[in-house]
């Protein structure tokens, strides 16, 4: 049996999430929401309620919340919709540890003509205030974006800092809170930004599902053009069902967080106990701040994708870093963005822990970790 140790990459759907899912799936409730009649009025009834539910959990009013495809559609409409509406020459700041959802789109933008500032991060991962200030301060800066917390190495930043940096300057500011949502506490108001980006499938809830949060009175340009659904800022018939698990997933993650936090903390601290008595392994930001359920951590001479399809043998699934980037081949930008060597960032691998994991799981993972190194540095040692 398989053990799944990457949900930072992807959750499975919980089956309470799955019941309120499948009436909009088997055709029991099969209204468009902007029908007039019965069907569609009691189609709209249920993507309000899942509105609010989403609402509640990071703790603002529903109609601040707009339903997209997933955290790559909420992050686009974000830097694209904010920018287009700032002043002509405005520039944008984004984190150089940010997920390719952020950095592809910054760029775009760049190519645009509006100007483009990294803030750099110091080698544990984390976004130094005075380095987020002097980024900041290069040009005339509209917008910044900052993630709340790393989907490779988990580092959490201190996003109510920046953010009044930002707001002392008359900045927007934006935060990827897709990774962060579930494992630590996520309040859009107690956080002070502009906008921030959530997806369903990171918190048990099903694919192709995210949303925008905004502050009240923000204004932004759509990025999908359409019959005016989502107060205009979305068009589109809505994904009914996918909403509905959002919905369902964000009131199951109401509950229990703190027991959810212990328990991963308790995993997270077993296995990188593990970890310190194998040679040549290097745990990164495990000095700084991160999510309970996260660890990111390389061996010395061997590559992180032959570690990984050697513990996919053994029936345990790890990701060599973001899904969004694996089979690039290239080292991850975060860890170069950390200064870490191109040497020891082919090596990383990262595990991530869910609500089904148990210590018989991870013991089960670093009996497999302690074989599968010392059999690679083995072999290595002998071609050399």
């Amino acid at each position: 049996m398989c053990v799944y140790l990457d949900h930072n990459a992807t959750t499975p759907i919980d089956e309470r999430v799955f019941e309120a899912m499948l009436p909009y799936l088997n055709g029991s409730c099969y209204g468009n929401p902007s029908s007039a009649h019965r069907q569609g009025r009691e189609s709209q009834q249920a993507l309000q309620y899942a509105r609010e539910q989403v609402a509640m959990l990071v703790g603002v009013q529903p109609r601040q919340v707009v339903f997209t495809s997933g955290g790559t559609e909420a992050n686009n409409v974000a830097l694209k919709g904010l920018m287009a509406v700032a002043d002509i020459g405005s520039a944008l700041v984004v984190g150089a540890t940010e997920h390719s959802s952020v950095l592809e789109p910054a760029n775009v933008l760049q190519h645009a003509g509006y100007p483009l500032t990294f803030a750099g991060v110091e080698g544990d991962g984390v976004v130094s205030p005075a380095e987020f200030e002097r980024a900041l301060a290069e040009h005339q800066t509209a917008l910044a974006s900052v993630m709340l917390a790393n989907n490779e190495t988990g580092v959490v930043q201190d996003v109510v800092q920046l953010s009044e940096i930002a707001r002392r300057r008359g900045v927007m500011m934006h935060t990827d809170a897709v990774q962060a949502l579930g494992k630590m506490n996520v309040d859009f108001d107690a956080l002070g930004v502009s906008a921030m980006s959530l997806s369903a499938h990171k918190i048990a809830g099903p694919k192709g599902v995210g949303a925008l949060v905004m502050a009240k009175g923000l204004m932004l340009q759509p990025m999908m053009h359409g019959g005016g659904q989502e107060a205009g800022l979305r068009g589109g018939t809505e994904n009914l069902a996918g909403i509905i698990g959002f919905g369902a997933a964000a009131a199951l993650m109401q509950h229990g967080l703190t027991q959810r936090v212990e328990h991963y903390e308790q995993l997270r601290e077993r296995v990188e106990q593990a970890l310190q008595c194998i040679d040549g392994v290097v745990v990164f930001s495990q000095q700084a701040r991160r999510l309970p359920n996260t660890i990111f951590f390389a061996v010395k001479g061997i590559e992180g994708s032959t570690l990984l399809m050697n513990l996919d043998r053994d029936g345990i699934a790890v990701s060599s870093g973001s899904a969004c980037a694996s089979g690039s081949g290239e080292p991850s930008h975060v860890l170069q963005a950390m200064g870490v060597d191109d040497s020891l960032a082919y090596g990383a691998v990262r595990v991530s822990f869910g609500n089904g994991n148990t210590m018989k799981d991870v013991e089960r993972l670093i009996s497999s970790l302690q074989q599968q190194i010392e059999s690679l540095l083995k072999l290595n040692s002998g071609w050399t």
